[in-house]
């Protein structure tokens, strides 16, 4: 059900594919003898999205992202605005202003159009530096607190609760320290926790974060951050 296999159904039958019920929860497809070529714009990336207003929120910055998708992303809106955060959202853009500092929120990740799992690392690190108690229950993938440990290496103070759940109580401020990117959106959210952290924060292990992103570090550094790479 999510909107990038819609995206791909949609490129496919452009190709001469016949793919029904994308973007439901049964997708039947009729095969075919071949596919043309064809030109093709692939929607925005929800994720990087998402990514990158989290780091402005967690630094208490303002930005503007321009060719996004903001129906895709209403309940990662919802939440930063929770947070505190202000966002007026037209056809393609999101703007972001952030406070001086963050609310603690809820979050369960759910299927599509729930909160995305591919968020909530992210939004982990974004929470570990908001005022009060902050809740993530995870409910599609095993494995997805990795990071929790590299974020308690900055001084966060982040406790696991059973298997799919983390309990987060926000610091004033996270310290640098030589991390590990430990998958694609845990490393991202190592980037993002350094980010506002004091000092250096070094992250290894970072080819999972770019087979995600695209010029990740170039974009961040033209709002204002200091990323370099090795």
């Amino acid at each position: 059900m999510e909107p990038e296999v819609e995206d791909l159904a949609k490129f496919l039958n452009k190709m001469g594919a016949k793919i029904e019920g994308a973007g439901t929860e049964k997708i039947v497809i009729e095969g075919v003898e071949e596919l043309k070529n064809v030109s093709y714009n692939v929607m925005p990336d929800r994720i990087e999205t998402g990514t990158l207003l989290c780091a402005a929120a967690i630094t208490g910055g303002r930005v503007k992202l321009n060719n996004v998708a903001p129906e895709h992303l209403l309940p990662v809106i919802s939440k930063l605005q929770e947070a505190g955060c202000k966002i007026e959202k037209e056809k393609d853009t999101i703007f972001l202003d952030a406070p001086k500092k963050l609310k603690a929120v809820q979050i369960k990740t759910m299927p599509y159009p729930g909160f995305p799992t591919d968020l909530q690392s992210i939004f982990g690190a974004m929470l570990s530096v908001a005022k009060g108690t902050s809740q993530i229950e995870e409910n599609i993938f095993e494995n997805r607190f990795k990071y929790v440990n590299e974020l308690n290496k900055m001084g966060a103070k982040i406790e696991r609760e059973g298997v799919n759940e983390v309990i987060i109580k926000g610091v004033k401020r996270l310290s640098g320290s030589e991390t590990i990117s430990t998958d694609l959106r845990g490393g991202a959210a190592m980037i993002i926790a350094g980010l506002a952290a004091k000092g250096k924060t070094k992250v290894d292990n970072i080819d999972h974060i770019l087979r995600g992103y695209v010029n990740i570090d170039k974009k961040l550094n033209s709002l204002g951050a200091k990323i370099s790479k090795e």
